[in-house]
């Protein structure tokens, strides 16, 4: 999906309105943890500046389907983002057309967790010698440094 900049680098208009709510396909996001970005709303516009350069000031916002970490089941993971500032760094041969899903992903890659989950309940997470547990319980093992610590910790 491109957006005309035609008349923004022909001076023609100062504003671009973007409000649109898009579906990046699969192919942007296909090497990552996340499966599915549909319904990504994007409202903003693109804009010259009072120094005559291109700007960008845009809220992104939607929900990404990823796996979750420990139970390994699909979850809406969601997110907002804030994208403001210039839109090329290089604004020699500025191009007549902007790929939004291109633009979309490159920021929301940075909104993607590096781990997410939505569990809660541990206890149906174990097995023979193991078991999950959440941070705030306390792990009772036998330690054979403990009493060392505990002097340590005294001093």
């Amino acid at each position: 999906m491109n957006i005309d900049l035609t008349m923004l680098n022909s001076h023609n208009v100062d504003k671009i309105e973007i409000d649109r709510v898009v579906d990046i396909p699969k192919n942007y996001f296909e090497n990552s943890d996340v499966k599915e970005l549909n319904g990504i709303k994007v409202l903003g516009s693109i804009f010259r500046d009072s120094a005559d350069e291109i700007k960008v000031d845009l809220d992104i916002t939607g929900k990404m389907l990823l796996e979750d970490a420990i139970s390994l089941e699909d979850v809406y993971y969601e997110f907002n983002a804030k994208v403001d500032g210039n839109l090329f760094e290089n604004e020699e041969n500025l191009p007549n057309s902007l790929d939004l899903y291109e633009f979309l992903w490159q920021n929301i890659v940075l909104e993607v967790p590096v781990r997410y989950t939505e569990v809660n309940d541990f206890s149906k997470y174990q097995g023979k010698d193991w078991s999950l547990r959440g941070e705030d319980e306390e792990i009772n093992t036998n330690n054979p440094f403990k009493e060392l610590l505990e002097e340590i910790n005294k001093e």
